[in-house]
């Protein structure tokens, strides 16, 4: 697996007009309810009054964000490196490198990584945190 576009965010750099953020000085967090998955909270709802976040996925081989549901969230994915499958409202679809999928408040979804790992963006508007 080429991880070059997952390193290049994973070190890359959030810009605004005020400020300049690296995201390797932001750590990576243990999500608290799946095991093998991790979350870098690029950009949280402090950030945003709310508004929307960003976070980097890292879910390691053969793992899982299990079958869940954001009541007032709606979710992207944007896959940057590995291989997976996401079933969203009970449609399997693959995931790789370039994909982006949308669900929408309300809607059950979950994501597994393949063999090599699966890393993503998540967006959440509202915010998720």
């Amino acid at each position: 697996m080429n991880n070059n576009l997952f390193e290049a965010f994973n070190n890359g750099f959030l810009k605004l007009t005020n400020q300049m953020v690296s995201f390797a000085d932001i750590p990576w967090s243990k999500h608290p309810v799946f095991e093998g998955v991790e979350l870098k909270h690029i950009v949280t709802s402090k950030d945003t009054d709310g508004k929307f976040s960003y976070h980097l996925v890292r879910i390691a081989p053969n793992k899982s964000i299990e079958n869940h549901t954001h009541e007032t969230q709606l979710e992207t994915h944007e896959v940057v490196a590995g291989f997976g499958v996401c079933i969203n409202d009970g449609i399997t679809l693959p995931y790789e490198v370039g994909t982006i999928s949308i669900m929408p408040s309300g809607i059950p979804h979950e994501v597994t990584a393949g063999d090599d790992g699966l890393y993503l963006f998540a967006k959440f508007i509202p915010a998720l945190c």
